[in-house]
């Protein structure tokens, strides 16, 4: 007799979580091939995405019993989720990819002190280490981004992916707590997803841009956003947050600029330069030392997670 297995299995962990960090680097890049403003993609991303999952989380909405304080936590944090991904879609058309991705990448040192702020976790000096210089690899990358042509209007865009940053640790943390209490990864995603596109919906009319005047080659581009990265890659990101440190997923998707930045180089021909793989190298290291001291914080995170 097999004995029971109630959680995942680690190799199985970081399976799902390298594969939505693959998923997660093309997205700069459908972004750039779609030619529309960044609230547009953003919107269609998420109805899309909302409209592709509707049955399943119909479905798991309908057996779930949902508290006031859990629909809560999941609604904001789709508000968060749309606040993410209006403000970085639309860094993309003010600075390069490389730029926009690891901006966006210091996720986690907001990951880390709202843990620390809001849900009384206290990480490790190891992995705070870690997180440091995960963190200083990634700003490395951007800084040497600066070297060429850093986009039309470069600080917009690094002020607009900080604020992305800013909203995605928002939406980790919220959709963490609400799964903690509960609800199940379907039923979470239908409503984070849903909100977020509600509160997209208004913004092409706010800013004076048109609903549909794109090419369907753009709509083509939005849909492989709302599959791939969106679908494929955020799902497994918010799996691998309900079993994992916060922390340690929030840093593990640094990788994110590195693939994104490779894949620029492929299609775009941005060349990174000396300094970009340099940080690249220490996001690496500080990718494992995280990965290696947050195992053992994990049990305890959740233990305490509201």
């Amino acid at each position: 007799m097999r004995p029971p297995n109630p959680s995942p299995a680690t190799s199985r962990l970081v399976l799902v979580l390298l594969a939505g960090i693959f998923a997660v680097s093309l997205s700069a890049i459908f972004i750039r091939l779609a030619d529309a403003p960044g609230v547009v993609v953003a919107l269609y991303r998420m109805l899309l995405a909302s409209l592709l999952l509707a049955p399943l989380s119909v479905r798991a909405l309908r057996k779930t019993p949902l508290s006031s304080h859990t629909f809560r936590y999941a609604g904001l944090a789709g508000v968060f989720l749309g606040l993410h991904f209006a403000t970085w879609i639309t860094s993309l058309s003010y600075t390069t990819v490389a730029a926009s991705t690891t901006l966006v990448a210091t996720t986690p040192i907001w990951v880390a002190l709202f843990s620390w702020i809001f849900l009384k976790l206290s990480p490790p000096f190891t992995v705070l280490l870690g997180v440091l210089l995960a963190v200083l690899g990634a700003a490395l990358i951007g800084f040497g981004d600066l070297g060429s042509d850093a986009g039309s209007a470069p600080l917009i865009g690094y002020a607009l992916a900080l604020a992305g940053a800013l909203s995605a640790a928002a939406y980790f943390l919220l959709g963490r707590s609400a799964q903690r209490q509960g609800l199940g990864l379907q039923a979470y995603i239908g409503v984070a997803y849903g909100v977020a596109a509600a509160v997209l919906v208004p913004l092409p009319l706010l800013f004076g841009l048109s609903y549909t005047a794109y090419s369907t080659e753009t709509f083509l581009w939005i849909l492989g956003l709302a599959l791939v990265p969106q679908l494929v890659g955020h799902t497994a990101y918010n799996y691998a947050m309900k079993h994992l440190d916060p922390t340690l997923v929030a840093t593990a998707i640094l990788l994110e600029p590195v693939g994104a930045s490779l894949l620029a180089l492929a299609i775009f021909g941005e060349v990174p330069t000396a300094l970009t793989l340099v940080g690249a190298l220490i996001l690496l290291v500080g990718v494992a030392i995280t990965t290696r001291n947050s195992r053992a914080v994990a049990p305890q995170s959740a233990s305490q997670a509201p």
